[in-house]
Formats: C-alpha cells, sequence, structure tokens
C-alpha cells in the first residue's frame, strides 16, 4: 500500500475518544472495506447483551451470577441499592481505612506506624494491584509495597528475608474472593508463622478482602484482623481492579483512586456507544474477530512504549485468555476458543522477539500501546533536538511501519499521557473489548471451568502424596518401586504421579522419605526414613 493510501486509510479507521485522552487506530489491520457493514448485525445483538448486563441480567448463566465490575465505578447505574449501597459503603470504608493508616490511627501491634504493605493474593487478586502500583507508583509513596502471588516457599522466603526487621511495621492484605484459595491460603499460614516467631500477633497487622461468610472472612472475625473490606460474588478476580482488591493497596501506598474510577467510569460511558466508529472497545473487538477469523487463529502481541506499563501484557493474559480461552460455547457446543496474549514492551523487545515478529512466521497481531507524553522531569538531548522520548517514539514509529511493510498487522492505543484516570480508561476498553468480543464468538467470558479443573487435579495429586506417604511410613523395613506403591494404594493408573511425588521427596530435607538404589522410573526404589 502507497503512503498517499495510508494516510487516507490511517484518516478514515482512526477511532478519537477526546474525553478520555485516547486513540485507537487500526488503519494498519487489512480488513476488506465492507467487513464493518457484514459485521452489523452480530455487533448489534452484541451492544444489547452488555446493555442488558449492565442493567443487571444473568450474564453469567453457568453459575447464575450477575456481572457487576461496571457498576464499581458507577454506583448509581447498579440495578438495585443492594449492589450500590455496599459499592458506596465499600469506597468509603478504604479511603477512610488508608487515611487511619497514614495518620497512625491505625497502627501495628508494637511499632509506631505501618511503613510496608504486603499484598497476598493471587491471580486477579494480584495482577490488578501490581498493575495499577507499577503504572502509578513512585519513590515518594508513604509506603513500601510488595506482593506474594504464589504458593512458591523460595519466594515466600525471600519476602520473608528483605522484610528482616521490618515485619513489625508491615499491614498485610490477604485477598480471597472464596476465602479459600489454597495458593493465597499456604502463603498466609507461612507469613503469619512469620509474625508469630517474631513475637508479633498476624491479626494486629492484618487485613482481608473477601466475600462474606468465607472461611477467610469467619478467621479474620474471629482472630480480631484490623479490618474485612467486602467484595461480592458478581465481581470477578480478573475484572476486579476497580473493586477493594485494587483499590486499597493503591490507596494505601497513595495513589489518586478517585481519579482512577472516574477514568474508568468515562471509559465505560465511550465505550458504551452503539455507534461502532465512535467505539475504541468494539473496534478491537472487531478487530480481534478479524484477523482471527472469529477462532483465535493469530496471537496478540502487546507491546506498550512506556516501562511503566510493562506489567499491562501479563494482566491482559489474565483478562483475555481466562475470558476467551473456552472448550465450550452457551450452546454447549465445542468450538475451543481463545486469543493467546504474549508481549512485553518497546522498544527493548525490538532486541529480543521483533526478529521472529518482523522475519518468522505470521502467526499474530501487534497492539501498540503508545504515549504523547512521557512526563520526562528534564528534557536532556542526547542528540541534537532529541531527547530519549523522541528516541522511544520514533522506534514505535520505525517499528509500525516496517512491520506494515512486511505484511504484520497491528493496532495502535495512543494516550495522551499515563496517570490514574487515563490508566482506568485502559482498563474499561479492554473489559469492554474482551466483553463485546465474547458476544461475537458466543462464549461466556465470566466463568473459569479450566482453572477449577486444574485445582481438582491438584487435590487428587495431594491425595495421593499423603496415601503414598502413610503406605511407606507402614512398611519403611524395605524399600519399594513407584510401581509397588502406586499398586498398594489402589492407584496403578497414577504411577508417574507417584513417582514424581516420591522423587521430590526423595531430595526434600523437610520430608521423611530418600531414594535408595536409583535407577531408571521402573527401579528407582524408595523407602520411609524416620526422623
Amino acid at each position: 500500500m502507497n503512503p498517499g493510501d495510508l494516510w487516507k486509510r490511517y484518516g478514515h479507521h482512526l477511532c478519537e475518544a477526546p474525553s478520555i485522552g485516547l486513540t485507537v487506530d487500526i488503519s494498519r489491520m487489512n480488513f476488506d472495506d465492507d467487513y464493518m457493514d457484514k459485521m452489523a448485525e452480530p455487533m448489534a445483538k452484541a451492544f444489547d447483551a452488555m446493555d442488558a448486563l449492565e442493567q443487571g441480567a444473568v450474564a453469567n448463566v453457568d453459575e447464575n451470577r450477575r456481572v457487576g465490575h461496571y457498576w464499581l465505578r458507577a454506583a448509581d447505574l447498579a440495578p438495585d441499592e443492594s449492589a450500590s449501597k455496599p459499592i458506596q459503603d465499600t469506597l468509603e470504608q478504604i479511603r477512610r481505612l488508608a487515611e487511619d493508616v497514614h495518620s497512625g490511627a491505625v497502627k501495628p501491634q508494637q511499632a509506631d506506624a505501618f511503613d510496608i504493605v504486603l499484598v497476598i493474593g493471587v491471580g486477579g487478586s494480584a495482577l490488578g494491584p501490581q498493575l495499577i502500583v507499577d503504572a502509578l507508583g513512585g519513590p515518594y509513596d508513604p509506603m513500601l509495597i510488595r506482593f506474594v502471588d504464589n504458593t512458591d516457599p523460595d519466594a515466600i522466603a525471600r519476602l520473608l528475608a528483605e522484610l528482616d526487621d521490618a515485619i513489625d511495621r508491615t499491614l498485610t492484605i490477604v485477598i480471597s474472593k472464596s476465602g479459600t484459595t489454597k495458593e493465597t491460603r499456604n502463603t498466609m499460614v507461612e507469613i503469619s508463622g512469620a509474625f508469630k516467631q517474631a513475637g508479633l500477633k498476624f491479626a494486629k497487622h492484618a487485613v482481608a478482602i473477601t466475600c462474606e461468610n468465607t472461611p477467610l472472612a469467619e478467621m479474620a472475625t474471629r482472630d480480631g484482623w484490623l479490618a474485612t473490606v467486602p467484595i461480592w460474588d458478581w465481581v470477578g478476580g480478573r475484572t476486579s481492579v476497580t473493586s477493594a482488591v485494587g483499590l486499597l493497596p493503591g490507596a494505601l501506598v497513595g495513589l489518586d483512586i478517585d481519579a482512577f474510577l472516574s477514568g474508568a467510569r468515562d471509559g465505560d460511558r465511550v465505550t458504551r456507544s452503539h455507534d461502532v466508529k465512535k467505539n475504541p472497545a468494539a473496534l478491537l473487538a472487531l478487530m480481534w474477530h478479524y484477523i482471527g477469523n472469529g477462532r483465535g487463529d493469530r496471537n496478540l502481541v502487546a507491546l506498550p512504549y512506556c516501562d511503566r506499563l510493562e506489567r499491562l501484557s501479563r494482566y491482559l493474559q489474565q483478562l483475555i485468555m481466562e475470558s476467551l480461552g473456552k472448550k465450550r460455547d452457551r450452546d454447549g457446543d465445542i468450538v475451543r476458543q481463545g486469543l493467546t496474549v504474549l508481549g512485553n514492551k518497546g522498544s527493548s523487545d525490538q532486541h529480543s522477539i521483533m526478529q521472529q515478529l518482523f522475519d518468522g512466521r505470521n502467526d499474530f497481531f501487534a497492539v501498540f500501546i503508545r504515549l504523547l507524553q512521557h512526563g520526562e522531569p528534564v528534557a536532556i538531548d542526547v542528540e541534537e533536538g532529541v531527547t530519549t522520548g523522541d528516541y522511544l517514539d520514533a522506534y514505535w514509529q520505525g517499528v509500525r511501519q516496517a512491520m506494515s511493510d512486511n505484511g504484520r498487522e497491528s493496532i495502535t492505543i495512543t494516550l495522551e499521557t499515563l496517570d490514574a484516570r487515563s490508566l482506568g480508561a485502559v482498563v474499561a476498553l479492554f473489559e469492554r473489548a474482551v466483553g463485546l468480543y465474547a458476544e461475537l464468538i458466543n462464549v461466556n467470558a465470566y466463568d473459569q471451568p479450566g482453572v477449577a479443573a486444574g485445582k481438582d487435579a491438584a487435590s487428587v495429586v495431594l491425595d495421593l502424596q499423603r496415601s503414598a506417604f502413610a503406605w511407606l511410613a507402614d512398611h519403611a523395613d524395605a524399600a519399594h518401586t513407584a510401581n509397588e506403591v502406586a499398586g498398594a494404594i489402589g492407584s496403578s493408573d497414577a504411577v508417574e504421579t507417584v513417582y514424581q511425588l516420591l522423587r521430590r521427596a526423595a531430595i526434600d530435607p523437610h520430608r521423611p522419605v530418600v531414594s535408595v538404589e536409583p535407577g531408571t522410573p521402573d527401579t528407582t526404589r524408595f523407602q520411609h526414613q524416620a526422623k
């Protein structure tokens, strides 16, 4: 395509949303001129479905739940007071708790004040707050923040080593919507043990974010935690960043949560429009549908040209892949839908993945996120008349053009600046795009049966481990192969799982099992050894 045609296409396929300082450019997507007309009827149905969702329809039919993350930033739009009043009350609770922590009205058991916030959560209970803290936090925040988002003993040990003698000034937020998330519970048990070892009561340093009447809520009430802040079953983890999950950590480190909510609210207003050409989220959904043939045939490579948005790629991985990656559609038919999200940041990725994006498999499309203003404290010329910000933007321009010249398609999202309000708008943009795209491909974007399957499978493995260890303890007079152990506990079909469990236990100093007579998986023998 010659430069003149590209310029005309740019003007025709640029969606500007000045009220939120955001534009979406789809001019480098090579869809046919009649594509929008062909998709008019499906998009109209998608808009109607999203309207019904916001008005309180049961959109998550598999779990018989409403979907209300849009109400979190506009409580007056909630369908009834049973939803709107708790949202307003919780927001006030968050503001008040943050103020009390900062003023010292809420203080730790022994120290004068809390200096550190430790967030324990997994999935959306970590990625959302990590996104806003990474994007908006800075060296002058009133509190330091750290996250533990996995049941990894090494990560927990490293965190505790970092906290060391500051644990007495650490406020811990435990986030679990169900109150039973194993990764979160495991980490909480280890962290609370560290408080006990330091002679401190964990309850005097702990806040829970969870639904009512969960085991976590009951524990927090029983043990006298500092506070319990609610979340509701109509808020999914991957869309919870504008709930207490994102707002409380943000408020504690001094971020402008009201501006963040305002940006999300204004982003919802823009993306609620039924006029496709004026709705940036609708254009994103249509482009995802076009380039992936409605089946996710190409990967989305997210490339923010801004270090503070490096976390965005991981955030979008959960939001998009957990929402759209479904075996069945809403009619029960097997469809194997999804949209794979990759990415990191520009321009550093020009020294890594760009080689393949330029010359390798054309199995992707890029989504660039570009800032017009980077907020340099001092604009120092690194060359005559050129700053580092100029270079960064020039790299985006060059990469986008080079990819286009080589037949690689891309979308560019441009932000005037990155602040709390614009980040809220970005969150709203992608949430709505996911909702609309899910309607186009007829999947439930708000359940996650695969996640539950993984948890169930892990429980089965742990049951096997208990049985295997118990059997070895009862037969400690000899060494046994994994085949023998699996057969003895009635799990001959899971012999590899038993082998993997015993192989790890054999080198774990905390386990009473050692490997003897090592050999192949069939011949390696294990024996219980009491401490």
